[in-house]
């Protein structure tokens, strides 16, 4: 009894001791997940770590941003998430990340052991234990919350040469909080420096001093109740990986699983249920309207898919009430990011490492991406302001549809799904595509009321079931899902993702980005009749009254350019494949060729885009293209030209016509091409495609004198792309073979073709002369860039894929 009133005496005093040492300080505490102390005098923060070795997440975020989408900085950006725990050394505690890339599922103890030796774990930070009270230690975390866990200074490198200064550095209280089951922090971090790149410079009042705040949040590790699922490659699932070691020597040992949120029914024996916890999205309140309701309705699509499976309201939108912070993890939040340049939007997620588990979904839309699409319906219609300067409402009602659109794919993202370009080709059955507007023409006119689709797609409900659906015990829950995949497969649903779908390099006949309809030849054909029509009606009634014409020539650029990612989708087709990521025993097409008559159609169409005929912009519109007025400078989304303050629509027209050419004599196509001919004879030849593309070219001519002068422009590309075939590293020998043919009989047909003389053959002979005896020195020229323009910004959308 002695004893253990003399323990209890000792703790006490040791628990007073500690105490004084906080009351001798002014503090504010904070009681949570863990609890910690802020000291105004010193701007620190103590943090007390009361059980070592227990596992838990930090993740890191930018709260605040720069506002240039060429940086990368955004406001609500997510870092990374890192499993890590408190271990004691010495006077210090370490926080240290276990290697979860490799690990050892089994219950032997010593082969997990064996696993986490092999392979190395690293320390996050270090800490001096200030004091221990019997097990509970206080340390200094301020310099931990004041590194530069964001990677800034490295994002900055291409502006300057910026480092932290802890000078002009604090922490951020208005963020500063403490929960149950998470612990957020901010600071304010300042980074000094030289500014040299023109972005840096653009958005920040000191270009010389870049202040952001930078987040920490130290969450609890969820429980043992959430299931993994097995990744299947045909899902549309994002999927995370690991090696486990103790796998028999039989099966694989990588072992991959999807990612997604946690979603039980309350009744899971009932077809149709409420979720125990639904997964709810939040907007933020500092979107404008009528911006704020089209985000609002098309995240909200994903309903449709959750019901589809059984589920009643499992998913939901609503506001972001006014006290919550949105780097807040509780919150998957929809971000409305301001920058100062259009770009790319996209949806993040952090995860539990250990089981693909979604903790937080977060959404970042780029807030200018809205006025593209705007742009686009204003060149598109005929004489929109010539009555009235409000008659915005048709634009308005496109760009709005768009961002519905924008909304619900983003927040894909977020809940589990990567990219489907092949849903376009499937009647627009997938919001996990990029849409290109389907614009028609009806009676006449321009037809804007089917742009964008509405509401989820047929493939996002089948992704939805596989990752999602429950099974009760008695079924087998890979067959079952091997089932919704064949389902989808019977129904001619396509699943090909991104590095498929990419324009150079990619090979895919149906998946491609900004495009529509199953036949790519087919839909540039109509894509090059309407903008025909748009171009031949486009006028000073596109702008209001008191516009500047300035203004008129960028609402030129998107119409001009309106066939672009068309034309990306028909050159995929010309040595391009047909093949599914099939799995043995599926009964998907596993590979194929293009056939031939579809290949030569699309090739048809593509050399249309490289006439004079079509990218010569009509006279009467170059009178409406004065030199730029004064505070209307050209920027990154203008023409591109060669000829001072004047218009230069001769290097639209070069623009245009080497955005076809380089995707077209692609080397690696070319070398498919020579593949697909060795194999079937009846398959396009490489050497018939190039005397098309000559023929198309360098075969045309015009009475006009200003679209000869253009045509001739347009062949000094054609003529420098096939050059560049012959001494590409990337060409096969064969290529380089057929593409000096082809240079020789340029020199042959068409040059020394005394019926059909052309006024500058001598100076493409001096060419292909320099050419052939220095083919060492030959470097492509670049044509004047072709500005930004994808319908939703001048990037691609990112997410997270672990």
């Amino acid at each position: 009894m002695k004893q253990f009133i003399l323990s209890a005496i000792t703790f006490f005093l040791i628990l007073n001791v500690f105490s004084q040492k906080l009351d001798s300080k002014k503090l504010k505490d904070y009681n949570g997940f863990f609890d910690f102390h802020y000291e105004e005098s010193t701007d620190k923060i103590y943090l007390e770590v009361k059980d070592l070795d227990k596992e838990f997440l930090y993740a890191n975020s930018l709260a605040t941003g720069v506002g240039s989408n060429d940086i990368g900085l955004d406001r609500g950006q997510l870092g990374g998430e890192r499993l890590v725990k408190f271990k004691k050394a010495g006077n210090k505690l370490l926080l240290v990340q276990p290697n979860l890339d490799y690990r050892a599922i089994t219950n032997n103890e010593l082969e997990k052991k064996s696993i986490e030796q092999a392979f190395a774990q690293s320390v996050i930070f270090g800490f001096k234990i200030i004091e221990n009270n019997n097990g509970t230690y206080i340390i200094d975390l301020t310099s931990f919350l004041m590194q530069d866990a964001h990677g800034v200074e490295n994002r900055l490198k291409g502006e300057g040469s910026y480092k932290l200064d802890l000078s002009k550095s604090a922490l951020s209280l208005d963020r500063t909080k403490a929960f149950p089951k998470n612990i957020e922090f901010e600071a304010l971090l300042t980074f000094k420096g030289e500014p040299k790149g023109k972005n840096i410079k653009s958005v920040t009042p000191t270009s010389s001093l870049v202040s952001v705040i930078q987040h920490h949040s130290f969450i609890e590790l969820p429980d043992d109740g959430y299931k993994m699922r097995e990744f299947d490659a045909r899902s549309g699932a994002i999927s995370m990986s690991y090696l486990d070691y103790a796998t028999p020597i039989q099966d694989p040992i990588r072992k991959r699983y999807i990612i997604r949120h946690r979603l039980e029914k309350k009744d899971s024996s009932a077809l149709m249920s409420e979720a125990k916890k639904p997964i709810i999205y939040y907007l933020d309140p500092g979107t404008p309207e009528p911006v704020r309701s089209a985000l609002l309705e098309g995240a909200s699509w994903w309903n449709q898919a959750y019901e589809s499976i059984g589920f009643k309201e499992a998913f939901q939108v609503k506001m972001l009430p006014d006290n919550v912070d949105p780097m807040d993890c509780r919150y998957n939040v929809i971000q409305w990011v301001h920058r100062s340049t259009r770009g790319w939007s996209y949806g993040g997620s952090v995860v539990d490492p250990r089981t693909g588990e979604i903790i937080k979904g977060h959404v970042s839309l780029g807030s200018l991406r809205i006025r593209q699409d705007f742009l686009i319906a204003q060149a598109l219609m005929d004489k929109p302001f010539a009555e009235r300067d409000d008659n915005y409402q048709p634009m308005l009602d496109m760009a709005l549809a768009r961002i519905r659109q924008l909304s619900a794919h983003e927040v894909g993202h977020t809940i589990g799904f990567t990219h489907n370009f092949a849903a376009s080709a499937n009647g627009r059955s997938s919001v996990m595509d990029y849409p290109h507007p389907a614009i028609s023409i009806t009676n006449g006119n321009i037809d804007f009321s089917n742009a964008y689709a509405v509401g989820i797609g047929a493939w996002d409900k089948v992704t939805v079931a596989y990752s999602y659906s429950e099974f009760d015990a008695n079924t087998i829950e890979k067959d079952k899902l091997n089932t919704i995949l064949s389902d989808a497969n019977t129904s001619g649903l396509q699943f090909i993702s991104d590095s498929d779908a990419r324009a150079e390099g990619g090979a895919h006949q149906f998946a491609h980005l900004w495009d529509n309809g199953k036949s790519a030849s087919q839909e540039l054909e109509n894509l090059m009749t309407l903008r025909a029509q748009a171009i031949s009606n486009f006028s000073v009634e596109n702008i209001r009254d008191g516009e500047p014409y300035s203004v008129l020539e960028d609402v030129f650029v998107p119409l001009y350019f309106f066939h672009r990612f068309q034309v990306e989708a028909a050159t995929k087709v010309i040595g391009g494949l047909d093949y599914n990521y099939a799995v043995k025993g599926d009964g998907q097409t596993i590979v194929k060729p293009v056939d031939v008559k579809t290949q030569k159609e699309t090739l048809e169409q593509i050399l249309t885009t490289i006439s004079a005929e079509a990218l010569a912009i009509p006279k009467s519109t170059l009178k409406l293209f004065p030199p730029r007025a004064y505070g209307y400078s050209r920027t990154r989304e203008s023409f591109k030209g060669k000829t001072g303050v004047a218009f230069d629509p001769m290097s639209a027209a070069v623009t245009a016509s080497d955005m076809t050419l380089k995707l077209l004599l692609n080397s690696q196509r070319a070398n498919r091409i020579i593949q697909q001919k060795s194999l079937d004879n009846k398959q396009l030849g490489f050497d018939d495609l190039l005397q098309h593309v000559l023929e198309a070219s360098f075969g045309k001519r015009y009475n006009d004198v200003y679209k000869d002068e253009i045509q001739q422009l347009i062949n000094e590309r054609v003529l420098l792309h096939v050059m560049n075939l012959a001494v590409s590293d990337q060409s096969i020998f064969q290529v380089k073979a057929k593409a000096n043919d082809a240079i020789n009989s340029l020199s042959r047909d068409y040059l020394a073709d005394k019926k059909k003389p052309s006024q500058y053959a001598a100076q493409f002979a001096m060419l292909i002369k320099e050419f052939r005896e220095h083919p060492e020195k030959f470097k492509i020229e670049n044509a004047p860039k072709i500005p930004d323009g994808s319908p939703i910004g001048s990037g691609f959308c990112n997410y997270n894929e672990n």
